[in-house]
């Protein structure tokens, strides 16, 4: 008995090792451009930097946060996401719930024609010729309509909905509730852990894009990203030949570096993506195993 127990807790400790470790090397990447982020770019250039900054400074975000459009940038991405995010996943959640019902004549049609988008693309030249005709160039809406829908979303949150029981909506339809009430009162409160999983992957792509700032928007300054400007700053470090962003000291040295502003940027970008994962982390596991159960 004793001898079973043993080996029960050597087990325990063998599972706990394995998920330090598997904690510290998911931090430490992390941790380390933190890390780089707030050492002077000198000392960093001699490399050496692992967990904590040998010389600790405020240069690399104050070099990030002095440049002219960033305020702008970050307001827009925050509309962009908030609104693709709650346009998306609504759009994507009628969609799904529609092909979800059996008495949807064409549903098998549907569903082929998102599989089909999931591997075929049309590119990017046709895309933007798509784009310009339907007058979405340097319009706010060109960030919220070409990826409005997800095939993948669909068929997600299309295997939840179809482990809801059935007698749900034949009761509600019953009772002379139309497929709107249905949708609305009924199914869409009952999905709330894949809406939010969807979400949160709706929000990080959304928040990450700064590509089709760059196509579809660059000729209009109202509507840059926060992403588009912390890649122009990190081009204008790379080649840097302006003092305000590359400026020199008085040992005539550069006050930053390349690698330090980088990592100043993707610490800047990152965290509202992490202020808002722990709202949802306790959907997040549920909601991408429980549509893959069947009752």
């Amino acid at each position: 008995m004793r001898r079973g127990k043993t080996k029960e807790r050597l087990f325990q400790v063998f599972l706990y090792g394995i998920m330090v470790l598997i904690g510290v090397i998911t931090l430490y990447p992390f941790l380390n451009v933190l890390a780089i982020s707030f050492n002077d770019a000198l000392d960093t250039v001699k490399g050496g930097i692992y967990l904590w900054p040998r010389v600790f400074t405020w240069n690399n975000y104050r070099e990030v946060f002095t440049y002219p459009n960033l305020v702008i940038g970050f307001n827009m991405s925050l509309l962009r996401t908030i609104t693709g995010t709650v346009l998306g996943l609504i759009s994507t959640a009628m969609v799904a719930y529609v092909i979800s019902c059996r008495e949807f004549i064409a549903c098998r049609l549907v569903s082929a024609l998102f599989i089909l988008t999931m591997y075929v693309s049309g590119g990017l030249i046709p895309e933007f010729m798509l784009v310009r005709k339907l007058g979405l160039m340097n319009n706010f809406w060109v960030y919220i309509l070409p990826g409005l829908i997800s095939g993948w979303n669909v068929f997600v949150i299309r295997a939840y909905m179809d482990t809801l029981p059935e007698s749900l909506t034949e009761s509600a339809k019953l009772d002379g509730a139309n497929e709107l009430t249905i949708f609305f009162r009924i199914i869409f409160p009952l999905c709330k852990p894949i809406l939010a999983t969807i979400a949160l992957f709706i929000a990080v792509g959304q928040w990450n894009s700064w590509f089709d700032t760059y196509i579809y928007c660059s000729g209009n300054r109202a509507l840059t990203t926060l992403q588009y400007e912390m890649m122009r700053i990190l081009q204008d470090v790379t080649s840097a030949t302006t003092s305000s962003i590359y400026g020199m000291n008085e040992y005539n040295a550069p006050r930053t570096s390349p690698e330090s502003i980088q990592a100043a940027i993707t610490i800047v970008v990152t965290l509202p993506i992490l202020f808002v994962y722990p709202f949802l982390q306790k959907y997040f596991v549920k909601g991408l195993t429980l549509g893959a159960l069947k009752s």
